[in-house]
């Protein structure tokens, strides 16, 4: 049987979810720069004894509420997500046990067997956003694909999303009714077989 992904995407509104990053080094400020740059408006609050130079301009760009102590449970209070990227393995297992005894989404830095969910490459042009998930297999991989996508998503893009959505909301009828007009008005977005061997 062939290996595929089983993960499940989705996209979450950050600025309604408290978001909690375990450490304050090279791999916390990776995370926080992933997620800022995706979600600027993200809720996000960090504990570490020391924060690297980059994190801390970071944090104070995208309003981060810093925290100067070792981790402790307590901190657990009111997160939904948490990420754990110590150098420091005992503390990110202990951070996973902790999420876990309370219900938690948790990602352990560079430890699949520790994380509920992965952070993939992100694509994002206006309204437009793709994420791309590798089963946490190789980044690597996330990150070509990214650059692909954004190379090849037209830059006008977001322009046809806002036309279709003010052409939606013209369209009387009832759901199915609305869905079959859509996807009459969208098909010419997809090449044809045709299209395709010529």
């Amino acid at each position: 049987m062939k290996e595929r992904n089983n993960l499940y995407p989705i996209f979450l509104k950050t600025s309604n979810l408290s978001i909690l990053i375990v450490g304050g080094g090279n791999v916390a400020e990776e995370k926080l720069t992933f997620l800022t740059k995706s979600s600027p408006d993200a809720n996000v609050m960090m504990v570490s004894p020391e924060y690297g130079k980059g994190t801390l301009e970071l944090a104070q760009k995208y309003n981060v509420q810093l925290i100067t102590d070792v981790y402790e449970k307590k901190y657990l209070k009111g997160k939904h997500m948490v990420m754990a990227t110590t150098d420091k393995p005992e503390v990110n297992v202990q951070v996973y046990e902790d999420c876990r005894a309370l219900d938690k989404l948790v990602n352990v830095a560079d430890n699949p067997p520790y994380c509920d969910f992965y952070m993939g490459g992100i694509v994002t042009k206006g309204n437009v956003k793709i994420a791309i998930s590798t089963n946490g297999k190789s980044p690597t991989t996330a990150k070509r694909l990214r650059q692909f996508f954004e190379e090849v998503i037209p830059e006008d893009i977001n322009q046809m999303v806002l036309n279709l959505n003010a052409f939606r909301k013209t369209l009387k009828g009832n759901f199915e009714q609305k869905v079959e007009k859509m996807n009459e008005v969208t098909k010419s977005l997809l090449p044809t077989k045709e299209k395709i061997d010529e």
